[in-house]
């Protein structure tokens, strides 16, 4: 990483003075967040999905951050830039279609069931009501649950929301600082949003709310948090799924409560 005595003056000749070879030492320079970022996405992937591959998405994450950072607003850029080449990685595993489309269809069956069951009990329900109308054993949905894991490892990363399609959508984990926007609407739909995601993480069990917020918020990998959790990674694995499917289908109920598509 770059020294911060260098990295103010290489914010300075890249941002006011246009240096191509301030922005060149910057890319090099903030580069470890690339792999540090591929190497979290990378865990739980299937084994085709080639690390160097997700290390070129990140590349354009970070070259993006760099070229749209404000070092004037005080924010710090690693904080701004993961959020970054974590969305440019999973554009680009998106746009490859990485997860098997036999996978991607039963994450999409177990996404409707959670969203069925929210809408008819109003709350979140249990494994033992969700393995039923799976018509499957409990045992049989936990192992669901690891099949269809490399489909939500960077859930909060996906693109949700807005009434109109011609709208910019809005990262889930972008709500957790405020944007400037012209826009009241938009503005309010963010807030509103904020609240619904907040209300919906706070009904998880306190185990799933750990994992989400040890993922997401504090960086720990899903081996790290197993070991601080004392349980296995595949354990966590699972938590960690069931927690985004409720999640998703919380917020499913919310979006169709006030009409958005």
């Amino acid at each position: 990483m770059i020294t911060k005595g260098r990295e103010a003056q290489l914010w300075k000749d890249y941002r006011q003075g246009g240096s191509e070879a301030a922005r060149e030492q910057l890319i090099v320079g903030y580069s470890p967040l690339v792999k540090y970022v591929a190497g979290r996405v990378a865990i739980g992937l299937p084994p085709n999905v080639e690390f160097d591959d997700l290390v070129s998405y990140g590349i354009f994450g970070l070259i993006d951050a760099i070229d749209k950072f404000e070092p004037e607003r005080g924010i710090k850029f690693e904080t701004y830039a993961i959020a970054r080449i974590r969305g440019a990685i999973m554009d680009g595993l998106r746009n490859n279609d990485w997860v098997p489309r036999s996978v991607r269809q039963k994450a999409k069956d177990l996404e409707k069931v959670c969203t069925d069951l929210e809408n008819r009990l109003g709350r979140y329900a249990t494994d033992q009501e969700i393995s039923a109308s799976l018509n499957v054993s409990l045992e049989e949905f936990y192992r669901l649950l690891n099949e269809v894991s490399c489909t939500t490892l960077s859930s909060l990363d996906e693109l949700w929301l807005t009434k109109n399609p011609e709208d910019d959508n809005v990262r889930v984990l972008d709500l957790i600082e405020n944007e400037d926007s012209s826009d009241p609407e938009k503005l309010v739909e963010i807030e509103e949003l904020k609240a619904a995601l907040a209300k919906a993480i706070d009904a998880l069990s306190e185990r799933e709310r750990l994992v989400i917020t040890l993922y997401y918020y504090e960086g720990l990998t899903l081996k790290e948090i197993g070991e601080t959790l004392n349980i296995s990674e595949s354990r966590v694995s699972q938590i960690h799924t069931k927690a985004i499917f409720r999640l998703k289908g919380r917020l499913t109920r919310w979006r169709s409560a006030i009409g958005v598509l």
